[in-house]
């Protein structure tokens, strides 16, 4: 029964039903939700350090449950998506309304899309990977999935990786830098894998191009239906969602640092590179991405087994609080700099 705890993770979809369906003061249901229920429950609760045996482990990866509950996020996300549009579009409501709606649905595809794609998009199916292509659609983020497997994964904590937060880099100027230059090695790494396999620009191996295809077709079906205002409310809401990702990365991420060898090669990933959360509430809406150490140590390990790592850094609060601090660069780097492990810091500091 302990593991149905997982199905709170249909909470944010539930909140973000009570923002279209009640609107009103309910269309910041969502964000009320995520940013002060969850904080607040995680303050109050302790955070569990259970430790898988072997047979533990066997037995989740062959429930398939697991697994379900990640694939219903699919019609659920999907289904939200498209009665926010059409309610957005149809029914005149108070700019309040608007922004608490269009928040409540970046909140869902940053958590029950984003996230679950980001899962999705380390399985070996073929259809598990097809899933995660699709939930990145909605989010106008396609191209994470090359970036993220490809590069992230390889360059995490090092300068070459965009997706990792430089010591006191404001998150404002991390959205920029690392929403482009993401893109960018997206690219780069596209043209490597084309040049690999001796494909062509026009190949149908350029996953890049079919990204840039199915998102254009997406916004293109939202324009036919709901006229420019429709498309423009999708937009939004990608772009919103992508930056909550953007927000997760740089606190998952920010300030560490992998030493580079005298080979020139850098140091092998360990759990010192990433920043670990055990708040429990946290875990669970977000499939256990804030065991985000011991996902880098094995990314295809699936979420179920995930485990806390106490030797990684610590974040002291769990992910919905770290957020809203960051989005306070004076007072992140008051509470943060002093966590950074002293060999990671820049020279100059330390």
């Amino acid at each position: 029964m302990r593991d149905l705890k997982y199905l709170f993770a249909y909470s944010i979809p539930l909140s973000t039903f009570f923002s279209i369906y009640f609107h009103g003061i309910w269309s910041y249901s969502s964000v009320f939700y995520a940013f002060v229920i969850i904080p607040l429950i995680e303050w109050l609760s302790n955070q569990p350090n259970t430790i898988y045996s072997d047979q533990e482990i066997k037995g989740r990866l062959k429930n398939k449950l697991f697994d379900l509950m990640l694939y219903l996020n699919v019609p659920i996300v999907f289904g939200l998506l498209s009665y926010g549009l059409l309610i957005l579009n149809q029914e005149v409501f108070a700019t309040y309304e608007r922004v608490g709606i269009l928040s409540s649905l970046g909140i869902l595809l940053a958590t029950n899309a984003i996230n679950v794609a980001h899962e999705l998009g380390h399985r070996l199916s073929r259809f598990e990977r097809t899933l995660s292509k699709l939930l990145y659609m909605p989010c106008l983020y396609m191209h994470f999935f090359l970036e993220h497997n490809y590069g992230h994964h390889k360059n995490m904590a090092t300068s070459d990786d965009p997706a990792t937060a430089r010591y006191n880099q404001p998150l404002y100027s991390f959205w920029i830098s690392s929403v482009i230059n993401q893109y960018i090695n997206a690219w780069k790494i596209q043209f490597r894998l084309l040049s690999s396999k001796q494909k062509s620009f026009f190949s149908f191996e350029n996953d890049m191009l079919f990204y840039l295809l199915f998102q254009g077709v997406y916004l293109g079906v939202i324009f036919a239906y709901l006229g420019s205002d429709g498309m423009l409310t999708a937009l939004i809401i990608g772009t919103s969602s992508f930056l909550f990702l953007e927000t997760i990365n740089y606190i998952e991420h920010y300030g560490l640092l992998r030493a580079a060898l005298p080979s020139g090669k850098y140091e092998r990933i360990t759990a010192l590179h990433s920043w670990n959360s055990n708040h429990i509430m946290g875990r669970i809406v977000l499939y256990e991405l804030t065991r985000h150490s011991d996902h880098h140590f094995k990314s295809n390990k699936k979420y179920q087994v995930l485990e806390h790592k106490e030797e990684s850094p610590q974040l002291p609060f769990g992910y919905p609080a770290a957020m809203l601090l960051a989005l306070i660069p004076p007072m992140w780097f008051r509470v943060m700099n002093s966590r950074i492990p002293t060999k990671m810091l820049p020279e100059e500091i330390e």
